[in-house]
């Protein structure tokens, strides 16, 4: 094997990005030293489960993790896609299963039908109420829209779970160039309160506590009741808001709680309104949960120059960034809208990437 497609990285984090840049370019991905200094060293049962389902969704990709766990190498195949269920662990929720295959769903052989199990919403991961309102549409901005949507047939909280959603995404032969440097202003903000297995009186109190901050603000606001009764509640007790705040040119910031066990639902809904201020505060067209996807698709798009205007990079997404320029060899423009603010435009030319496992209809 050439020493050129192999790539080279060590430790445990940033596992998933570097996974689907590897299924994107097809390089080969070896990464080691994955929590080796750790008490229990090795992949996580989550970790192993994300490997299996790109397995799943792939056709030809090779996995092999060392013995002890602390490397695994990836010879990536075409993404396959098609009808796939995956039952996740309890440890992750369905969000961290989700969020690397919206990024390599476009790019399939056949459109993507995914049914997962598990936890729907928990405090590490995005929420699957977040990934159906503001994931997908961010990558209607790049023009992948007809047949996407994210159906949550059940709800799962934490611990014992029970959630399952279905995932679907049309291919597409190319991305588009995104131009998306005006921010605008927020003018309504929605949210989704929901509560199973648990008073439905505790959805009614997280929206009126989300209210009370909210309506100093701006009076376009709906926040609505979810509520799933019976079976469709999962195995376990919680509940969660989840916020966005959509501007006058579609830009979208988002935030959400969930419950952990003795937090009055109030508690829940300040932290959440908080989250969004804060958001909206560190301002540009897209929020910190979704620079790394708009960045990617950016890379991805046709071989023109794409700008976008967001906040300063998180820790995750600076070294997304460089991991692209490992894998693409692309490298990203950042300068400062201005002297007044923090907010940075980010453009770079696109890769022209053209989706060659798209079966020639």
């Amino acid at each position: 094997m050439e020493s050129r497609s192999l790539v080279n990285f060590s430790g445990h984090q940033y596992l998933r990005q570097r996974l689907v840049l590897s299924i994107l370019t097809g390089k080969h991905v070896r990464i080691d030293k994955i929590r080796s200094e750790d008490k229990d060293p090795g992949l996580r049962d989550y970790e192993v489960s994300l490997l299996r389902l790109l397995e799943k969704v792939t056709n030809g990709s090779v996995i092999e993790i060392s013995v002890t766990g602390t490397a695994v190498l990836l010879k990536p195949g075409v993404v396959s896609g098609g009808p796939v269920t995956h039952d996740c662990p309890l440890s992750r929720s369905i969000g961290y299963f989700l969020e690397p295959l919206v990024m390599i769903a476009p790019f399939s052989k056949k459109p993507f039908q995914l049914t997962l199990r598990g936890i729907t919403t928990d405090d590490n991961d995005l929420s699957v109420d977040l990934i159906r309102t503001v994931t997908l549409p961010h990558l209607q901005l790049f023009g992948i829209s007809d047949g996407l949507e994210l159906r949550i047939k059940r709800r799962g909280a934490p611990p014992e779970g029970g959630g399952e959603v279905q995932f679907l995404c049309p291919i597409v032969k190319e991305v588009k160039t995104v131009n998306f440097v005006d921010p605008g202003k927020i003018k309504r903000i929605r949210g989704i309160a929901h509560s199973v297995r648990v008073n439905p009186q505790f959805s009614n109190r997280m929206i009126d506590a989300s209210r009370s901050v909210l309506n100093r603000f701006i009076p376009d606001i709906y926040l609505y009741s979810d509520v799933y009764k019976g079976d469709e509640s999962g195995k376990s007790p919680g509940y969660a808001l989840s916020l966005l705040a959509e501007s006058t040119t579609s830009a979208i910031h988002c935030s959400e709680a969930a419950s952990s066990p003795g937090e009055a639902p109030e508690d829940i809904a300040l932290l959440a309104t908080r989250a969004l201020l804060s958001e909206i505060r560190h301002g540009g067209c897209v929020d910190r949960k979704h620079q790394s996807l708009v960045l990617l698709m950016m890379v991805l798009g046709s071989e023109d120059i794409g700008q976008c205007r967001m906040g300063e990079p998180s820790v995750r997404t600076v070294q997304f960034l460089r991991d692209i320029k490992i894998f693409f060899g692309t490298v990203f423009n950042i300068t400062p809208v201005d002297s007044s603010n923090t907010e940075l435009l980010y453009s770079c030319l696109g890769t022209g990437y053209v989706n060659v496992n798209r079966s020639l209809a």
